[in-house]
Order: structure tokens, then C-alpha cells, then sequence
């Protein structure tokens, strides 16, 4: 008689990192492919201009496009995860992701890359909210989800940093069409270690709710709306007819997305949540280290390649300390956590956000050896903000509603790059000029925009105080938030 050997079940819970090496693996990788495609394509834009024959407004919107879509879908895909399962939608999504990157080598017109971006927001929009809920459902230690989440957040950031990196780079050797075609392979790994590492959900896991298909179309009109009026403020003027009808028709969409939420039994969101402190408070410290990194990252590739005078590899390059210190912050932030509780370590990452963009409207003058110092206080607090938040936020929710928590997470997230860009954008536009030129620029235009990025980042470092530290003192002083998720699923 001979013995088969079953193949072992996948374990719904570690004990180690090391353990859930295979699906950690899989969920940071598909993490991010989704973060490094925000940034890959901004570097290859004027290439791509070149070769399809393109202007700037529709360039715009080769980036634009994948945010919109992105942003707008972040909580109807968290809502889909809690109810049809949240590998199964990961899976779906890692899928389209890989085979739309693919289909660049059809692309001909500028037109049928923008709808390929939009696309491609839509695939992502179905993972990077999933693969934080997932994370947490790895393992039962607080400290193992947060050293966890801590990993997700250093390698998504990472890709978030490279990506003009990696595409400068690439384009000295390959046309920009492969700067796509290599998330597909990169979408391929991440598929088969989800599907081989990450057991399927539970049913108790999941929520039979019905899915509110009214609320999740006005919560795309109201998120998207609200990401195209900051770029149409940029873009058109504040007071352009373009403008004002996106605010007011966001706003509209806004109170019948309201409407709809409180008036359903089956809402999509339930704005109940957001009536707790913990909840509301780390959704509004996260939107405010977004308008910290969107607008220092916004900035400083505007520094360093107009003002400065840097080829695409050495902007990259001097990002770095962002990177290195998002590794090296670790028994930083945990430490401050472990010791004093959420909401005074939020205070004091706040506090370096809020300081690091003060350094940064001195540093600009003062060489980039200031700004590099300025970068490494920066991430510090970025690092302690963002992984506290994200773990106190996906754990204050009840266990069949973590996916859109994430999803929340991450919308907020957006909308504060959004206000980021908006902000920096538009001081650049006052303070300097409504049109960067090209080419090298005179001494008093440099001088000019080095005094408008001194009062930008002034301005961001009174913006993201305020906001950061408005949303760290919602927080509680406990180290887990475990009483937060039972008072959640009680009410």
C-alpha cells in the first residue's frame, strides 16, 4: 500500500514573519506594482509626447486618468471585497492589472493610452485596499500586524519614490511602452503567491449585506469630482467655470451620497463608523501625511529638474533618504508606540512633519544637503503616522468590514495628494509662473522659484500640523485598538 503525502493547508495564521513569508511576499509585491505605476510613467511624459504626437493637457491626462479612476473606485472595491471575498478580489484584480499592462504594445494614439491608464486605476483600485485588510488577517499578534504593516508601507512607498527612478533609468535603454509591459510578469509573481499563500475567506468573515450599488456610483462621483476640481483649480484657475461647476457638482453628489448612506439598510459606508474617534481620527492624520509626501515629492522633482538643473537619474537618486530612513525609522516608530500609545506617538510624528516641512522652506536655499537632513526628519514622521493610523484604522472596524477600512485608508490617502499637488501647484502658479518653461532657466527665474517653494513648504508645514495633529488627538492612548473593533461590532 502506498502513502500519498497530502499537501499541507495554508495556515490562516503566523506566528512569524518568517512563516508568512509567501504571502507577505505576494501582498507587498502586488502592493507595489500598484504604487510604482502612479509615478513610473511621469518621467517618460515628454517621450510619450513625442511619439504619439501629444499635447501637454492630454499628457495631464495620462497620469490623471489612472488617479481618477483609482481614488474614485477605493471604497466600491473595499465594499466588493467584504462581500465576495477579499483574495477573490485581489486575484481578479491582479489579473486585469498584469493583462491591461500588456495591451501597450496595441497603443497608438495618446487617446487610447489615457483609456488604458483609466483602466488600469480600476484594476489597481481592487488591490491596494486588499492587500492591507489581508495583511492584518495573516496574523492574531499586534505586534507581528504592525511589523507587517510596516514592511507593506516601506516597499509601497519604495515604489512610490522609484518609480521616476526605475523609468528614467529604463529610458536610456528601452522605449517607455516597457515601463508597462514589466508589471506584467511583476503582476504574475504577486498572482500566484496570493493564490498559493493567502487562504480564501471564511464565510463569517464576510458580510451578506447587499451590495449598495446607488451609494457606490455617488461615492465615484463625489471622490472623482472632488480629485478632478484640485486639478482643474491648477490647471484652469480656481475661479474658472470649469471649476466651480466640479466643486458644486461634488458637493451635490456628496449630500445625496450622505442621504443615500443614512437612509439605506444596507449602506455601502456606514457613517456611523466615522462618529467614532479613532476611526475619524486616523483617516484625517493620514490625509495629512499625503499632502505632506504629494506635495514634497510634487516640489522637489520640480526643484531639482527645472531649478536645479538634474537629469530625471539624479532627481531620482536624491530621493533616496526617504527610502533608507523609511527602513532605518522602524524601532523608532514602534517604540513610540509600544510606549506612550497611539495618539501621543502620532503627535510627536505630526510634530516632525510639520517641522521637516518648516526645514525644507529653509533647505531649498541652503543646498540639498539641508533638504536631505529636512527628507530624513520628514520620513520619520511619515513612517509613524502612516503605520499607526492604518493599523489603528483597519482594527477599529468590525471583522467583516477591514476591506473597507483599508479602503478608507487609502482614500483618504488620495484625496490628500490631491490637496498636495493642488496646494504646491498653485503657489508655483501665483508665486512664479503659470508656465514652466523648459530648457535652463535664467538666474532670476531660478531665484523666483526657489522664494515661491520657500513659501510653499511654510505654507504645507502649517496645513499638515494642523491637520496631522488635529487627527492624531481623535486617537486613544491605548497601544491596541482591539476594544474599538468590539465597541464597532456592538453598535
Amino acid at each position: 500500500m502506498t502513502a500519498t503525502t497530502a499537501t499541507p493547508p495554508v495556515p490562516r495564521v503566523h506566528t512569524s514573519l518568517r512563516s508568512a513569508w509567501v504571502p507577505l511576499a505576494a501582498l507587498c509585491l502586488a502592493f507595489f506594482v500598484e504604487m510604482v505605476d502612479n509615478t513610473l510613467l511621469t518621467i517618460a511624459l515628454p517621450t510619450i509626447g513625442r511619439d504619439l504626437g501629444s499635447g501637454t493637457t492630454a499628457l495631464q491626462w495620462v497620469t490623471g486618468a489612472y488617479s481618477l479612476t483609482f481614488g474614485g473606485l477605493l471604497l466600491t472595491a473595499g465594499s466588493l471585497a467584504d462581500r465576495l471575498g477579499r483574495r477573490r478580489v485581489l486575484l481578479a484584480g491582479l489579473a486585469l492589472f498584469g493583462s491591461l499592462s500588456l495591451a501597450v504594445v496595441a497603443v497608438t494614439s495618446v487617446g487610447e493610452l489615457i483609456g488604458l491608464r483609466a483602466a488600469l486605476g480600476i484594476a489597481a483600485a481592487a488591490m491596494a485596499p486588499i492587500t492591507n485588510s489581508l495583511v492584518f488577517r495573516l496574523f492574531d499578534e499586534q505586534a507581528l500586524r504592525m511589523r507587517a504593516m510596516t514592511v507593506m508601507i516601506v516597499v509601497g512607498m519604495s515604489g512610490f519614490v522609484l518609480g521616476p527612478l526605475l523609468g528614467g533609468t529604463a529610458l536610456a535603454h528601452v522605449r517607455w511602452e516597457w515601463l508597462l509591459l514589466a508589471n506584467g510578469p511583476i503582476a504574475l509573481l504577486a498572482w500566484l503567491g496570493v493564490r498559493r499563500g493567502v487562504p480564501a475567506d471564511r464565510p463569517d468573515d464576510l458580510t451578506r449585506d447587499r451590495l449598495d450599488l446607488p451609494g457606490a456610483g455617488l461615492s465615484i462621483a463625489t471622490i472623482g469630482l472632488a480629485c478632478w476640481s484640485l486639478t482643474s483649480g491648477v490647471e484652469f484657475g480656481w475661479l474658472s467655470a470649469a471649476t466651480i461647476a466640479s466643486v458644486v457638482a461634488a458637493v451635490a453628489a456628496l449630500c445625496l451620497f450622505v442621504r443615500r448612506e443614512r437612509r439605506t439598510a444596507f449602506p455601502m459606508l456606514d457613517l456611523g463608523l466615522l462618529s467614532h474617534r479613532t476611526v475619524r481620527g486616523a483617516a484625517v492624520a493620514q490625509v495629512g501625511t499625503a499632502i505632506a509626501m504629494a506635495g514634497v515629492m510634487f516640489g522637489l522633482i520640480l526643484l531639482f529638474q527645472y531649478a536645479y538643473g538634474w537629469s530625471p537619474v539624479r532627481a531620482g537618486l536624491a530621493n533616496l533618504p526617504l527610502i533608507v530612513t523609511m527602513v532605518l525609522a522602524t524601532p523608532l516608530s514602534e517604540g513610540l508606540a509600544a510606549r506612550f500609545g497611539h495618539r501621543v506617538a502620532c503627535l510627536v510624528g505630526a510634530v516632525l512633519l510639520a517641522g521637516a516641512l518648516a526645514g525644507l522652506s529653509w533647505g531649498v536655499v541652503h543646498g540639498y544637503p539641508a533638504i536631505a537632513a529636512s527628507l530624513v526628519v520628514l520620513t520619520i514622521g511619515l513612517r509613524t503616522v502612516m503605520t499607526i493610523c492604518a493599523v489603528a484604522l483597519v482594527e477599529a472596524m468590525p471583522h467583516n468590514r477591514t476591506s473597507i477600512g483599508a479602503a478608507l485608508n487609502d482614500t483618504a490617502q488620495e484625496i490628500g495628494s490631491s490637496l498636495g499637488i493642488a496646494v504646491v501647484g498653485s503657489l508655483v502658479a501665483v508665486l512664479v509662473t503659470t508656465t514652466l518653461p523648459v530648457g535652463a532657466w535664467s538666474a532670476e527665474l531660478v531665484a523666483s522659484f526657489v522664494h515661491g517653494e520657500r513659501i510653499t513648504y511654510a505654507v504645507l508645514s502649517a496645513v499638515v500640523g494642523v491637520v496631522a495633529v488635529w487627527g492624531a488627538l481623535s486617537l486613544t492612548d491605548s497601544r491596541s485598538v482591539d476594544e474599538h473593533a468590539l465597541e464597532l461590532e456592538q453598535a
